[in-house]
Parts: structure tokens; C-alpha cells; sequence
């Protein structure tokens, strides 16, 4: 279906790719993963045809209609949902909104106009079928509900759905297109648990091939049948999901260095062996030969060590008493909504919870509430009494940083007594060096924003962290780091994350908002999908006992009407 060979890309910047070759086949999921900046994205785009390769070539037919779904979702906030998906068809839209304005313009026409607007409705309308347009309205009225939508959201403004219904639209006006290949960058950015689960499900159901780029690990997992990794320009292809990968990885690499160092060892003992009977008169000849055969060997080469990555761990700091934070009888209102109602929760000294909930559910609020930056509407949300020492890792890094600073500076500014050395040694350990350290906070991507926030987040220790997705724009290998220093961490954690491998790895106890409760679940992410997967089937099956008592009720209520009717029946024939 589409192939990528020996695809190079060179920017002003440097080589982003060197040598990339895989292919698509019909129905493959294929997952693109590597470091910020491996030119995952940029693989896209080739392939979209929006950027041209260096070298090399991608073999397509010529007739292949590949639909990019990317970053950002292209939608306008001033249209209805219906006409959002409406102009995936522009020429039939464009003749749909003028076969809707000109039935206006007949009402006040004058006679002289009249019959020129009535050739101009008769000419369009025939256009409009030539298009099957409404065969394409009839396909709008079905993806509607595919992608979750109520019959009457139809009329909605775009404005009033969430970032995680927007992207719903987008992947819907990418499916009418009809795509033969989907492209999707990053998916799962910004959307809540419920939302990746029904994408997850949905994108399951197609058919279509896809190439996806995500640093959503347990989306990779769930979804692809193929991973491709690019590191130092060069892809690698493995077969099946993230964890294949994983462990194929793992793997070649240890059979790699195995093969390495037998053959090293194989030739440093042919090496001796030349060097002492070089000059040897009963054995000269048989050195050269093994001289020769040396020279002729092809060497394995050693494996490539890992690309280097963020390390750190959080600083230690005072214990904090066993009662951390106390939230007592918690009621709180945003707006119109009420958040939460009547809420209860303690959270105790060594407890990493995790917050879920969906988009809007007032996770950030809470802890806004826990940092004291907003006040509850009723009830209290104390620290505790005892030396706790919180820090705050806020979700925008943009707002958290001064834009203005440099990243040095921005750090000397924290430790003023720290010497140049001690403040870049600590950039070192979040990939800050060389003349990087002079840059503006305002030109970081949003990945270096995050190290430079976690960086600073270091200068003071906490026994309290709270951290509002910590893994947003940082890759996978940052990922990691992060769950091995909470892992290694003594304090208290909350966390607010959508990534679902990331609170697997790090939670000890997850904490779900929900109608106003904070239902807690003394156990992992994994305990946590047992219980609901029990709280589900028992409501299913108490659902289904109610159905059957009704209408067990109901065929008792109709054999009593019976026997009435038929004791009327005797009642009358006595008479």
C-alpha cells in the first residue's frame, strides 16, 4: 500500500532522519515511537505530502487518499456540528447553503428577479443531486452517532462540546473522506480516560490502515500490531503491540551484546595468536593465515547505548506527619456546576493517588483547593498540622515560567547562591547544556518547558508533591524517569494524569470524582479496573433482576386482571 525507503530529512538545524524504511499494509496499526525531535511527526507530514524528503522515496499509487488527523483539531467554534462536518463536502456544502438562502431571497424578489432565481434553485438543486448530496447528508446523519453524538447535537454550536468532543469531529470529517490511509499525531493529547477508552474502541472497529504517533503507551499497547522506532535517524520495525516491542527490543539488544562479545573475545585470542608466531619459523604460515582470516571477518557491532535521558530523583525532606491533608465535608461550586458535594477524604503519609475523573469533573480545582490558591464553597480542605512541605507542579507550563527569562536564569533566580557549576550540572540531568541554557523560556517546545518546570521543582524539597499532569509533552523515555523517581520517592503524591500506563506504574491508591464524591479505592490502577469491572456487572445484573421482577409484576397484575374479568364473566352469567 505505501512504502518508505531510505527516507532522509535535513533542516538548517541538522540531520532529523537518515535512513528510514517500513511500510504500510492493508489493515496494519502501525505505532511510530522515539525521543522528542527522532522526526516522528516529520514522517507524518512526508508522508501526508505536506513536506518533501531529502532523499529517498515513498511508493504509493498514485490514486491513494491519505487523511491526516493532526495536533491540532481544525474545527470552527461558530458552527454547528452539522455544518462542521458539512464542509468535508465543500462544493456540495457550498451549493447546500445556497439551495437554504435562495427560498429567502424568492420571498421579496421582484417579478423580474423571481424567475432568475427560480432557474438558479433548478440548476443548483440538479447540481446538488449530480453530487449525491444527499447521499452525503445522509452519511453526515450517520456519523453522528458513531462518534457519541445525540440526534439533537446536530444544531449545536461547535463552541459548546470539549476539546475531547472537538477531536470527535475531526476524526468524523477525516472518516466521510472515505481515507484508504489514517494518519493520526498524537490523539490522545488532552482527552480523558472515558474518551481515549471509546477512541481506542472505535479505532478498533476500522478497517482502514493507520500510522500513529503517541507517547500514550497503553494506547500503543491496546491498538497496534506493528511498532516502527526511529533513534539516531534510523527506524526499526518489530512486530506486534508496545510491550512486543519492548521485549523484542530488549532482546536483539541482549543477543546483540552476546554476539559482540564471544566474536571480540574470538578475535583478541586470534590476534595473540598472530603476534606471537608473526615471526615464528615452523608457524609463520599458519599466523598469516590467521591474519588473513581476520582481516576478512565482519565484525558485529556493539550495541548503541541508550540515548541519553532525563535523570533525577526528588530531593529527600522532613517526614510529614501520618494525617497529610484532611477534606471534610467539601462542598464546592464553579460557575453553575457543582464540583463536589459534601466530600470526604484523608489522605494519609506515603499515599500516591491518582485523581479520575472526566474533563470538567473539577480534578485541578481539587487540587487548587489542597494548595489553598481557592477557597471551598462549604466544608474544609486542610494540610496537615505536621511539617508538610508542599510543591507544586502546575499543568501549563507556560504559566508557570517566566517567558521572558532565560532557562539558566531561571534557575540562578531560585538558588542565587548556587555557583554556575552547581546550576548547570542540575540543567545537565534535564538535557539542558551547551548554549541551550541561554535560550528564552518563550522559545522552549512544550517537552523542554516541562524539564525546565521539573528542574526548578527540585530547588525546593516537598513531602508533598502535587502534580497536575506531570506527563504532558514530555516523551517516552522522560516518562519513565519520572515513574522511577515517584517510585523512589518517600512523601505523599497526588497526581492528576490521563496516561494510564503512567498511574499504573506510580499509584498506589486512586481516588475517582464522581457526582460530587470522591470514591477512593485502596489499591492500583489495576484493583481500580477490577472493582469498577465488579461495580458494572453487578449493576447489570441487578438491572436485569429488575427487569425481571417487573415483568414477573407485570404478568401477576395481568393474571389478576384475567381472573377479575373472568369472576365479572360468572358474576353476569348468574344474573
Amino acid at each position: 500500500m505505501l512504502r518508505l525507503e531510505h527516507i532522509c530529512k535535513v533542516y538548517s538545524t541538522g540531520e532529523v532522519l537518515k535512513d528510514v524504511n517500513w511500510e504500510v499494509k492493508p489493515s496494519d496499526r502501525i505505532g511510530l515511537v522515539g525521543v522528542n525531535g527522532a522526526g516522528k511527526s516529520t514522517q507524518l507530514r512526508i508522508i501526508a505530502g505536506e513536506i518533501e524528503p531529502t532523499s529517498g522515496e515513498i511508493i504509493r499509487p498514485a490514486a491513494l487518499n491519505i487523511a491526516y488527523l493532526t495536533q491540532e483539531f481544525e474545527v470552527e467554534p461558530s458552527r454547528t456540528v452539522r455544518e462542521e462536518f458539512w464542509t468535508v463536502f465543500q462544493t456540495a456544502n457550498q451549493i447546500q447553503q445556497a439551495l437554504t438562502q435562495i427560498p429567502h431571497q424568492m420571498e421579496t424578489a421582484r417579478p423580474d428577479e423571481l424567475e432568475r432565481l427560480i432557474d438558479e434553485l433548478d440548476r443548483r438543486q440538479r447540481h446538488f443531486e449530480a453530487l449525491d448530496g444527499y447521499g452525503l447528508a445522509a452519511r453526515i446523519e450517520k456519523i453522528l452517532p458513531e462518534m457519541g453524538f445525540e440526534p439533537e447535537d446536530g444544531d449545536r454550536l461547535v463552541s459548546a462540546f470539549s476539546g475531547g468532543w472537538q477531536m470527535r469531529m475531526s476524526l468524523g470529517k477525516i472518516l466521510l473522506q472515505s481515507p484508504d490511509l489514517l494518519l493520526l499525531d498524537e490523539p490522545t493529547n488532552h482527552l480523558d480516560l472515558e474518551t481515549i477508552e471509546w477512541l481506542e474502541t472505535y479505532l478498533k472497529g476500522l478497517t482502514t490502515p493507520m500510522v500513529i504517533v503517541s507517547h500514550d503507551r497503553e494506547f500503543l499497547d491496546r491498538l497496534c500490531t506493528q511498532i516502527v522506532e526511529t533513534e539516531r535517524g534510523v527506524s526499526t520495525t518489530y512486530l506486534g503491540n508496545y510491550s512486543a516491542y519492548l521485549n523484542q527490543k530488549a532482546e536483539n539488544k541482549a543477543a546483540q551484546l552476546s554476539t559482540y562479545e564471544r566474536q571480540q573475545k574470538e578475535v583478541e585470542k586470534q590476534q595473540a595468536f598472530v603476534e606471537r608466531f608473526r615471526a615464528s619459523a615452523t608457524r609463520s604460515t599458519q599466523a598469516k593465515s590467521r591474519e588473513k582470516q581476520l582481516e576478512k571477518m565482519e565484525l558485529v557491532d556493539a550495541p548503541v547505548s541508550d540515548l541519553k535521558t532525563l535523570h533525577f530523583r526528588f530531593p529527600p525532606a522532613p517526614r510529614s506527619g501520618r494525617e497529610v491533608v484532611i477534606l471534610k465535608d467539601l462542598t464546592h461550586i464553579y460557575g453553575d456546576k457543582i464540583l463536589f458535594l459534601g466530600a470526604n477524604l484523608l489522605i494519609e503519609r506515603g499515599d500516591r493517588i491518582a485523581f479520575l475523573g472526566p474533563n470538567g469533573s473539577g480534578k485541578s480545582t481539587l487540587l487548587h483547593l489542597i494548595m489553598g490558591m481557592e477557597e471551598p464553597t462549604e466544608g474544609t480542605v486542610e494540610q496537615g498540622s505536621h511539617n508538610v512541605i508542599p510543591g507544586y507542579f502546575e499543568q501549563n507550563q507556560a504559566e508557570a515560567l517566566d517567558l521572558d527569562k532565560t532557562v539558566i536564569d531561571t534557575i540562578h533566580d531560585e538558588v542565587p547562591d548556587w555557583k554556575n557549576e552547581q546550576v548547570r550540572t542540575l540543567l545537565g540531568r534535564f538535557l539542558f547544556s551547551g548554549e541551550v541554557v541561554f535560550k528564552q523560556v518563550a522559545a522552549l517546545s512544550g517537552g523542554e518547558k516541562a524539564r525546565l518546570a521539573l528542574a526548578k521543582m527540585l530547588l525546593r524539597p516537598a513531602n508533598l508533591l502535587i502534580l497536575d499532569e506531570p506527563t504532558n509533552h514530555l516523551d517516552i523515555p522522560a516518562k519513565e524517569m519520572m515513574e522511577e523517581a515517584l517510585q523512589h520517592y518517600q512523601g505523599t503524591a497526588l497526581i492528576v494524569s490521563h496516561d494510564r500506563y503512567f498511574i499504573s506504574q506510580v499509584a498506589n491508591k486512586i481516588v475517582e470524582l464522581r457526582d460530587g464524591e470522591l470514591r477512593l479505592y485502596r489499591g492500583d490502577y489495576h484493583y481500580y479496573l477490577e472493582k469498577i469491572a465488579a461495580e458494572k456487572e453487578k449493576a447489570r445484573l441487578t438491572s436485569i433482576e429488575a427487569e425481571k421482577a417487573a415483568k414477573a409484576a407485570k404478568k401477576r397484575q395481568k393474571q389478576r386482571e384475567k381472573q377479575k374479568a373472568r369472576s365479572a364473566s360468572r358474576k353476569i352469567a348468574k344474573t
